[in-house]
């Protein structure tokens, strides 16, 4: 009797530890063959940008790395039209950039309504690593940048001139309009050799918007959240929905108990069409990629795509969607 109870006593002790212990050290346990090294991102420029990611990836590279010269292929190439160089500007025809980065070690930084330099996703990277704060927005963005090397250029090309211009005549602004053509942000979550995960998230936000308004991208938790124990997220889409909700954050959590990402995306679109009771009239969609290597994709409407390279490939996919 004697031995049972102390039998009985171990394995309640070892069931009870186990239920205290991190979910690094649950995953770590419990955990499949790994896919790595991985990268995900939205849209179809991100075919474009997972190779530059997958070049640093290849290399033996951090995923922090990797996230930073991969979204930085969308920023500087002007027939993206909603990020970066080339971006549709807002209302008053001036062109005003969000960007955030998170690393593996739960570090992050990001940059909000600033002007006249091509690379926010760089300058949010430098906020990280350089100074105490998360975020720097407006024209103290642009004085960091400046005084850490950047360069002040105009980034309002020709052709986005002329279509604002065009826009000024018609003057009909709808926040919820989804143009298969342009949408906002590109999200980008990578899992490197060594098993760490960070993501970036850069835009030039909704075209003709006013003048200051900030969308998700640059919001830690809506935007972009990365917990390296867990997986990563990013969104697309409608902005005002995804800070909502705090979208990212959601699916990190849904992943943490024990979703996949696939499921987690999922729960998140049907929370926002729970809350929000105009959700069919506009656009989110959200990419996941968890500590395995397993990733997920979904969105409120069709023609959400998104890109994943591995050791495989790097190919475009089509997400499905909630209606």
């Amino acid at each position: 009797m004697k031995g049972n109870t102390r039998r009985s006593f171990i394995k309640k002790t070892v069931l009870g530890g186990l239920a205290f212990s991190t979910s690094s050290e649950i995953f770590s346990k419990t955990a499949p063959n790994v896919t790595k090294p991985i990268v995900i991102s939205t849209w179809k420029w991100g075919i474009d940008a997972n190779a530059e990611a997958w070049k640093v990836l290849q290399q033996d590279g951090k995923a922090i790395d990797a996230v930073e010269q991969g979204v930085r292929v969308s920023e500087s190439d002007p027939n993206v039209t909603s990020v970066g160089y080339g971006g549709l500007p807002d209302r008053e025809g001036r062109l005003t950039l969000d960007a955030s980065i998170m690393d593996e070690t739960g570090n992050c930084g990001s940059v909000a309504f600033l002007e006249s330099i091509k690379n926010p996703i760089s300058v949010a990277r430098l906020v990280m690593d350089k100074t105490p704060h998360v975020m720097l927005a407006g024209a103290g963005a642009k004085k960091f940048a400046l005084e850490n090397g950047f360069k002040e250029e105009n980034l309002v090309t020709p052709d986005a001139k002329t279509k604002w211009q065009e826009w000024i005549k018609e003057n009909n602004y709808d926040p919820n309009y989804i143009d298969p053509h342009n949408h906002d942000t590109i999200g980008m979550i990578a899992l490197d050799k060594q098993g760490n995960l960070s993501g970036a998230c850069t835009t030039s936000g909704l075209r003709w918007k006013y003048h200051g308004r900030v969308g998700d991208s640059p919001i830690i938790g809506a935007g972009l959240y990365v917990d390296n124990a867990v997986g990563g997220a990013a969104a697309t889409g409608k902005g005002e929905a995804v800070m909502k909700m705090l979208g990212s954050f959601l699916i990190v959590e849904l992943m943490r108990q024990g979703k996949s990402p696939q499921e987690a995306c999922e729960l998140a679109i049907k929370r926002i069409a729970e809350k929000q009771k105009d959700y069919k009239e506009f656009q989110v969609g959200f990419i996941a990629l968890n500590k395995q290597g397993k990733t997920g994709a979904y969105a409120i409407r069709r023609n959400f795509k998104y890109a994943v390279a591995n050791k495989d490939g790097n190919s475009l996919k089509d997400s499905n969607h909630f209606t």
